[in-house]
């Protein structure tokens, strides 16, 4: 026993403790910690010959003393490990295309496309064209097998490689098939050459200065263009740094929600100083639109636009061929259409009169003077400004639910609210559409029908014991309930009459409340569900309603 106890001590040499570390240690350890940070003293180098950095913690680069106190600092278990990490297919691997020409069958397989003869699909998955008679009886013209495809395990750039699986030796021909393109060109200009100096129509010095000039690639020596850069030798313009005081639009305003840059296109379409206040004449960039539709441009614009409407009245002018006689006639159109419009005017004055409502003042100074400036532009959004607010309801209008095409409100038949579309009378219904109003026409002329069929069908003694069974029902109830049922009638009518003076009261106290609001401010009564009065409602209507007549009535308020 105490030998095996020695061995298994023998065995956990190496896991104890650490000493513990004099003062004077572990000074110097804080010391030297410090100067790393301040990068006065190398850093650390772990196992593999990697710098620690500093700045981490000790927990994390130590390794625990009773896993292995002998290890250095590492951060090898913060890295990706190997045999965890996920392998991927290389970046020339793909599939094979095509099918395998080596080796070409000439009979029929088992276990093969019964339609064309290949052992790499069924029959329900062959792309050949479907034969007559398959391959299976016939035995001759049997397809070569496809390749076996490799499974490809692709990352998240190699799913989404737009050039995966290309053949670069596709691009090698294009390359050589330009190329003979070009010898073709080449060869025939100096066959041409050759026998224009053979006839005597070209000398030799006009032939070198030809042959010098004649580029189908030429590029200017001199360009005077700041920030560019041009090489005559290697034949290729260089963009250098941009010119300073060419500031890029997206730097014109930080504010994200100022106006937006599109990088695609490089265009910034509204006023980048729209929100700062800045007058767009004296920033020098307000957007491209602003530059679109400044200066000529609208007056050009007008000018096509009299030229179009010209033409289709049978006047020969354009813009193009003819600017000056086209100008001439538009300028003499709009004097006369001045013209026009004010002797129209006078004649209009001078049959109605009229003309001291139009030396009235403007129109905002009668009602409303205010100092708030909108600009619109020239599709009528408002560029500056806040636009009018427009009077609406606080309930939704025009919501169409449930298939109609028609509000709640649109129809009235016999005292109800209904739809118009389908003339249904219930709220929240369904529509119906053309095939609703057909029944809805047609179930009460059905139902007298049905009556008058039921009435004929029966004989005049079966009608008349019918109407004797229905008076012996009525005179046994009557019976039975004698006075006791007259005495609960007259007190639940006494109750509805209660209720509907109350109801009553309440109603015109709502009335005069509404009254006292003002029009615009009065809530709407079209949605309310619209049903018959009762009996109670009407009589309490008949007691509270005030007569003008009577001489009363000055004291029933009070």
């Amino acid at each position: 026993m105490a030998e095996q106890n020695k061995g298994e001590t023998e065995g956990i040499v190496g896991l104890d403790e650490p000493k513990k570390m004099t003062k004077e240690d572990w000074r110097k350890k804080k010391e030297l910690e410090e100067q790393r940070k301040l990068g006065n003293a190398p850093a650390e180098v772990d196992e593999e010959g990697k710098d620690i950095n500093p700045h981490i913690p000790q927990y994390i680069s130590s390794v625990p003393w009773y896993i292995d106190p002998s290890k250095r600092p590492t951060l090898k278990h913060q890295r990706p490990q190997t045999e965890s990490q996920r392998q991927y297919s290389a970046i020339g691997e793909w599939y094979k295309r095509g099918v395998q020409e080596s080796s070409v069958d000439t009979k029929f397989r088992k276990g093969a496309c019964e339609n064309c003869g290949a052992m790499t699909h069924k029959r329900k998955d062959c792309l050949e064209r479907p034969r007559k008679v398959g391959a299976k009886y016939t035995g001759t013209a049997i397809a070569p097998d496809e390749h076996a495809q490799v499974q490809l395990s692709l990352d998240y750039d190699g799913k989404r490689d737009r050039w995966n699986g290309y053949d670069p030796e596709e691009h090698q021909r294009i390359v050589e098939e330009y190329a003979k393109v070009d010898l073709a060109k080449r060869t025939l200009k100096a066959q041409k050459l050759q026998d224009e100096l053979a006839s005597g129509k070209l000398d030799q010095s006009e032939r070198e200065h030809d042959s010098e000039d004649e580029d189908e690639d030429k590029y200017a020596d001199d360009i005077d263009m700041p920030g560019q850069n041009f090489d005559s030798k290697r034949r290729i313009t260089v963009r250098n740094l941009r010119i300073r005081e060419d500031i890029a639009k997206y730097l014109r305003n930080l504010d994200p929600n100022s106006a937006y840059y599109d990088p695609k296109t490089r265009a910034m379409r509204e006023n980048p100083y729209s929100n700062t206040g800045m007058n767009p004449d004296e920033v020098g960039y307000a957007g491209d639109n602003f530059v679109r539709y400044s200066g000529d441009t609208i007056t050009m614009a007008q000018t096509q636009l009299f030229a179009w409407e010209a033409y289709e009245r049978g006047s020969e002018v354009h813009l193009q061929a003819d600017p000056t006689k086209l100008e001439l006639l538009h300028k003499s159109f709009k004097v006369k259409k001045e013209d026009f419009k004010e002797k129209q005017r006078e004649s209009i004055l001078e049959r109605y009169g009229g003309q001291e409502h139009l030396d009235a003042p403007p129109r905002e100074l009668l009602l409303a003077q205010t100092e708030d400036y909108v600009e619109y532009s020239r599709h009528g959004a408002v560029l500056k400004g806040l636009e009018k607010a427009v009077a609406r309801s606080k309930y939704e209008e025009d919501v169409l639910i449930n298939n109609h095409t028609c509000i709640w409100g649109s129809y009235w038949k016999d005292g109800f609210w209904g739809y118009k579309c389908c003339q249904s009378m219930v709220k929240q219904s369904y529509c119906t559409g053309e095939a609703g109003i057909r029944i809805v026409n047609y179930v009460p002329f059905a139902n007298k029908l049905l009556q008058k069929e039921e009435e004929q069908s029966k004989s005049l003694l079966e009608m008349h014991q019918d109407k004797m069974k229905e008076k012996k029902k009525k005179n046994k109830k009557n019976k039975k309930h004698g006075s006791d049922s007259d005495s609960e009638d007259e007190e639940k009518k006494k109750e509805k009459l209660k209720k509907a003076l109350e109801a009553e009261d309440r109603r015109v106290k709502h009335i005069e409340a509404i009254m006292q609001l003002d029009e615009r401010k009065r809530p709407y009564n079209s949605l309310q569900e619209v049903k018959a009065p009762s009996e109670e409602e009407m009589e309490a209507f008949r007691m509270k309603r005030a007569r003008p007549d009577d001489p009363m009535a000055s004291f029933l308020g009070q």
